[in-house]
C-alpha cells in the first residue's frame, strides 16, 4: 500500500507541470503525507474548460458514505479491483486525477525492528500518481484516493505493491474519462522503475507530528536488505 508520501511543489510550480489552472488552496510542503490530510491533484474541470489544480482530502469517500470518516479507510484502490467495487468504479469510469509527489514511503521489518525506505525519482522529478476522486456532501468536499498496482524490480525488495506511476504522455488519456480499463492501468515498465532510487531513511518519518526535509535524508550505514 502507499500509506504515507512527501509532496513539497508549490502552487505555481505544479500548476505550471501540469498545464492547469490553479483553483488550490494555498499548498504546504509536507514531507509526511498521512491519511485524511489535505492533498494537491489534478483533475478536469467543466467550468474551466481543462485541467485543474486542486485540493482534496486524502482517503476517497463515496457519496453515500454516512460521514468523512469512511476515508481514512480508502487511501488506496488497487488496480486490480478499483473497476468492480462499488467504492471505486464510478470514481474510475468518470472522475480520475493525478495525485502529484515527491516519493513515498514504506518500512520493511528487519526481525524486530522496521526500517523506512524513501521511493524517490534520481532527478528530483515530480511523480504523478494515477489517482481517483469523488465530492461527498452539501459542501462537496473533495476526496481522493491513490491507486496502486503490484511492485516490480528493485521495488520488490520493499513492498509487493507501489503507486500506479503515470509518465506525461499518459496523463491526457487517464484524466478523460472512459477508456480501456487495461490499457489505463498498465504499469510502467521495468526499466523506466530503474530511475527510481529506493533510499533508506530515519526512524522519525513513522510518527505523524514529524514533518521536514530530514525526514527525506539518507540514514548513514543502512542498505536494502
Amino acid at each position: 500500500m502507499c500509506g504515507r508520501y512527501a509532496t513539497t511543489k508549490s502552487n505555481a510550480d505544479l500548476s505550471k507541470l501540469f498545464e492547469a489552472v490553479d483553483v488550490a488552496e494555498p499548498l504546504r510542503a509536507s514531507w509526511n503525507v498521512a491519511p485524511t490530510d489535505p492533498v494537491p491533484l489534478v483533475r478536469m474541470s467543466k467550468e474551466h474548460d481543462g485541467r485543474v489544480l486542486d485540493t482534496a482530502r486524502w482517503g476517497l469517500v463515496p457519496h453515500w458514505a454516512k460521514d468523512l470518516k469512511a476515508g481514512a479507510r480508502m487511501i488506496n484502490a488497487r488496480a486490480e479491483t478499483v473497476t468492480e467495487l462499488r467504492s471505486f468504479a464510478s470514481s474510475f469510469a468518470k472522475r480520475r486525477c493525478l495525485i502529484p509527489a515527491d516519493g513515498w514511503f514504506e518500512w520493511v521489518r528487519d526481525g524486530k525492528q522496521k526500517q523506512a525506505f524513501y521511493m524517490t525519482p534520481v532527478d528530483s522529478g515530480t511523480l504523478a500518481f494515477a489517482g481517483l476522486w469523488s465530492a461527498w456532501g452539501p459542501e462537496s468536499v473533495l476526496t481522493c484516493s491513490v491507486i496502486t498496482t503490484a511492485a516490480r524490480g528493485g521495488l520488490t525488495k520493499v513492498h509487493d505493491r507501489m503507486p500506479l506511476i503515470l509518465p506525461a504522455e499518459r496523463w491526457a488519456d487517464w484524466l478523460a474519462g472512459g477508456g480501456d480499463a487495461e490499457r489505463l492501468l498498465r504499469p510502467l515498465p521495468e526499466r523506466d522503475l530503474e530511475a527510481i532510487e529506493v533510499r533508506p531513511v530515519g526512524a522519525a518519518v513513522g510518527n505523524v507530528r514529524n514533518n521536514g526535509p530530514e525526514l527525506i535524508e539518507a540514514a548513514a550505514n543502512i542498505t536494502l536488505f
